[in-house]
């Protein structure tokens, strides 16, 4: 019985020797000979034992997959809202060392394109998809019924940090994300579009489309961060040092694992913060103007190489005024905004430098693929012409005048200010070209620098590649570069052929013929066809306009060769009618293709989720009960108390001299609250930053359990009309006053709803901590017809 027992022991081991040592063994355990199209990547069979003791026995090797030998670390840099013609690499008047040290140590590419917008712009880079096959034709706040514009990424496409993952690769995100659906910023969910749970191992950043860079609302995975009490703090600053802190810690653990960092900064985007002595840097340098600065980095460009030496200025559009037709007021007022947004441009390139280094002293830089992307679109012109102290005035059709504006001139771009130049600037950024952020049909608004460095895999040092490329052609490039193919299948689902082309062809060859031949642009019904370097085009409106001037139908469209005319200043239309009737029907093609169709040019009327089908957690609510803890909610999160009339109920147990807030919505540009101040109930309704209405009880509440009421009676007689406000403790009027106007739009993209406190900046002045000191059972909000 003995000696049978250990000849079966025997037979067992020589035969799980003889599994280990097998080709299909050494191939599930050889990175480079799994098959990666499938994922997750299947894992080999459990063998099973017969064996008691398992000292009799031979574990088998560990499974796992690792990625591909040599892979490189990835590095993906976003800049947001900078214009071709910004950086001093591309020509342009801010400053950016890392952006010049990565030209010349590696390659520049003058032809590279996104598409005109934020969200768009990222899911089209981490998944090799056009904007439209992702469901994100626009911003996630404008998402609608539609396929191609629904704001939810399909099954059938997998991100490339997903990718990476599942293949071997650590990964992280760091800064602004703006992928995940407004309507799923919440415990609720769903949380398969957040960061965390579409790739990156580690997010730390923030979900929306902006933020205030003094005061953000940061999340770390899916939960929201408690900001430190820094008067220095600048989100940059933080987010660089949490990249640098993770890919330390990552290094230090498992040094052989490859790395995968996007790094997308909210900067450049409104608003414009930063340090004082970057600001300082540029005081004076913008004094000649937008039409001079424009100029003078076209001059620049040639000299660089980037444009062609017969390069020439692109139509500056008539809405623009001529620098020299301005007050000495607008000039002083416009050229100090302009400061502040190089001052935010340099230190942005700053901080990613920092990170650039701390890479560099971990000895693996040589071996990174550090891809720098400046900019998500052409720089933004939705400062409108004259700028804007208060960004949130765009969103609620307020006006701002340059005297009003003056009175801030010290302050902009610190922490007192939520500031944006004004439209010229944004032209001017994106020279030679003509047009801006939002204007898909134009260079302005798709052209963006892009530097890419990699000794072991680009020998190439300093030169210009002018193969057309587009944001799609980055992760196709990655997975290239990483030797990973894009999946077949994932999680049992087939995926769409990927839609990008990768880059990897042209690193070290700047003659290759160019493989991205075709590509369709379209945002908000400005729309346009690359094929084979012809371009045709249709304005149909700027992004300083909130209307278009004719209908989709009525367009007039214009025809380019982008080969010869690098700026799109050569209509050639009336001279080639049947190229362009080719283009426009290759435009149609395509955008039938890509679920492009059907365009919809509506701009603020897409803000409003139930008149174009989206999901919004309110629905036909009008009553909604909070409880204490909920914070950081969103306006398709809570409840809208905007034209209409409305109550807030608060139930309390206080002890004398209670303090804090209560529930409030919005900050210091923009808001209202309900608080107890020093032991006396307050409402607040904080009008885009210019003025506030203050309602005050003047009895103190005593102390036990109350119920607190705040009435607002809305006049009614169309949007953001005043109305009157009443207080009640106990169904005893405290207090009573006029509200002369309200918002009829957002209060703030990232100052949201909280309830007990008011995180981000304040809406009011607390007297002491916002932080409600007493017990807070709940606070019901119902609003009334």
């Amino acid at each position: 019985m003995i000696h049978t027992l250990k000849t079966t022991v025997n037979l067992c081991a020589i035969g799980f020797l003889l599994f280990i040592f097998s080709p299909a063994a050494r191939a599930q355990n050889n990175g480079n000979a799994l098959d990666r199209s499938i994922l997750p990547i299947k894992e080999p069979q459990r063998p099973t034992y017969k064996e008691l003791d398992a000292r009799d026995a031979k574990a088998p090797t560990r499974w796992e997959v690792k990625a591909p030998k040599g892979a490189p670390n990835v590095v993906v840099v976003l800049i947001d809202d900078m214009g071709f013609g910004a950086s001093g690499r591309f020509g342009g008047p801010v400053n950016m060392p890392l952006v010049d040290k990565l030209g010349k140590e590696g390659i520049s590419y003058n032809r590279f394109h996104t598409t005109s917008l934020c969200s768009p712009t990222r899911v089209a880079l981490l998944t090799g998809y056009n904007h439209h096959s992702n469901n994100a034709g626009s911003i996630m706040e404008t998402a609608t019924a539609f396929p191609g514009n629904n704001g939810i990424r399909p099954q059938s496409i997998t991100p490339m940090a997903e990718v990476l993952r599942q293949n071997g690769y650590s990964t992280a995100a760091f800064g602004k994300y703006h992928e995940t659906p407004p309507w799923e910023i919440s415990v609720s969910g769903s949380l398969d579009r957040w960061p965390t749970h579409s790739g990156f191992d580690k997010f730390y950043g923030f979900i929306g489309g902006e933020t205030n860079q003094w005061a953000p609302l940061v999340y770390d995975g899916t939960t929201q961060v408690e900001l430190p009490k820094d008067p220095e703090y600048h989100f940059t600053t933080d987010m660089t040092n949490q990249a640098i802190s993770w890919v330390r810690f990552q290094k230090a653990l498992t040094p052989d694992k490859p790395f995968m960092i996007y790094f997308a900064t909210g900067a450049t985007h409104a608003p414009h913060h930063a340090p004082q002595q970057y600001i300082d840097k540029y005081k004076g340098k913008f004094d000649q103007g937008w039409d001079k600065v424009r100029q003078e980095t076209l001059e620049r460009q040639k000299k660089l190489g980037l444009v062609p030496q017969n390069a020439q200025l692109g139509p500056k559009p008539t809405d623009i005024k001529d620098w020299e037709s301005l007050s000495a007021d607008e000039k002083k007022l416009f050229a100090r905004q302009m400061e502040t947004y190089a001052g935010f441009g340099e230190h942005t390139d700053y901080e990613i430098g920092r990170l650039y280094t701390a890479i560099e002293d971990l000895g693996v830089m040589d071996n990174t693929v550090f891809i720098y992307i400046v900019g998500d679109n052409g720089a933004s012109a939705e400062g409108t012409m004259n700028g804007l102290f208060n960004e949130m005035t765009y969103f609620n059709g307020i006006p701002e005048t340059v005297p009003e504006m003056l009175k801030h001139y010290e302050q902009w771009g610190g922490p007192d200010t939520y500031p944006h130049y004004a439209a010229g600037w944004a032209v001017a950024m994106d020279a030679p070209f003509s047009y801006t952020k939002q204007v898909a049909s134009d260079f302005g608004g798709t052209r963006n620098g892009i530097v890419i460095r990699w000794p072991n895999g680009i020998k190439s040092k300093g030169e210009i590649r002018s193969q057309f490329t587009h944001i799609i052609d980055i992760a196709p490039t990655v997975f290239e570069a990483c030797k990973i193919p894009a999946p077949k299948q994932v999680n049992g689902i087939k995926q769409d052929p990927i839609e990008g082309t990768s880059m990897v062809y042209s690193f070290d060859d700047g003659k290759a013929k160019e493989r991205h031949t075709t590509q369709y642009f379209e945002m908000f019904g400005n729309r346009a066809i690359y094929h084979e370097g012809w371009y045709a085009r249709t304005i149909h409106r700027p992004a300083w306009k909130q209307k278009p001037a004719t209908s989709l139908k009525e367009d007039s469209w214009d025809l380019y060769d982008s080969n010869t005319d690098f700026s799109l200043s050569n209509n050639l239309a009336l001279k080639n009618l049947e190229k362009l009737k080719e283009l426009q029907a290759l435009f149609m093609k395509e955008a039938e293709k890509f679920h492009v169709l059907p365009i919809d040019d509506r701009l603020l009327e897409r803000t409003d989720a139930k008149s174009v089908g989206r999901p919004d957690l309110m629905g036909e609510r009008t009553k909604v009960t909070y409880g204490e803890g909920m914070k950081g909610m969103g306006i398709d999160i809570f409840i809208s108390t905007k034209n209409t009339s409305y109550t807030i109920t608060s139930e309390v147990d206080v002890k004398e001299n209670a303090n804090g807030v209560m529930v409030c919505q919005g900050g210091k540009f923009g808001g209202f609250s309900f608080y107890l101040k020093h032991g006396r109930p307050g409402f607040t309704y904080n009008y885009v930053g210019l003025e506030s209405y203050n309602i005050i009880a003047n009895e103190l509440l005593a102390s036990g359990k109350h119920t607190i009421v705040y009435d607002f009676k809305y006049d009614g007689g169309g949007l953001g009309k005043g109305g009157t406000g009443t207080i009640t403790v106990d169904g005893n009027k405290v207090a009573e006053g006029k509200l002369a106007k309200t918002q009829p739009g957002i209060f703030s993209v990232d100052d949201l709803a909280d309830i007990g406190t008011d995180d981000g900046t304040p809406v009011a002045d607390y007297g002491a901590s916002p932080h409600f000191n007493g017990k807070l059972s709940r606070i019901t909000i119902e609003t009334k017809k």
